[in-house]
């Protein structure tokens, strides 16, 4: 599963396959695994779950990148880009992705006594 999740994440980002996106796709598996509801299998979640991997590997490798958009010299300008929001929109579609299947998230109140 590593492996698919290896050249899809290559495919996707087109990157090169590197030892450091096999490693980031190593860990995004294992991540994602962990956020499945009890029971269930990556399997199970069919090839949502390479694409949703994917996809956290990608904001792995995004999180190494410099996030400087442009710098001029003459009159000194930086502007840096948003590569943190890049990383939270790849994090936020994997997620979307493997809702279905994920442990829930949210707050659940479950009673009062009284």
């Amino acid at each position: 599963m590593r492996d698919e999740v290896l050249r899809l994440a290559a495919a996707l980002g087109k990157v090169e396959e590197s030892e450091e996106l096999s490693l980031l796709c190593g860990a995004a598996v294992e991540e994602l695994t962990g956020m499945l509801r009890p029971g269930v299998t990556p399997e199970e979640c069919g090839e949502g779950f390479c694409l949703a991997a994917a996809w956290m590997a990608l904001a792995g490798l995004a999180a190494g990148e410099e996030d400087v958009e442009s710098f001029t010299a003459g009159a000194v300008t930086i502007r840096q880009g948003d590569g943190a929001a890049r990383r939270r929109a790849l994090r936020m579609q994997a997620k979307q992705v493997m809702k279905p299947w994920l442990k829930d998230e949210c707050f659940l109140f479950r009673g009062v006594r009284g």
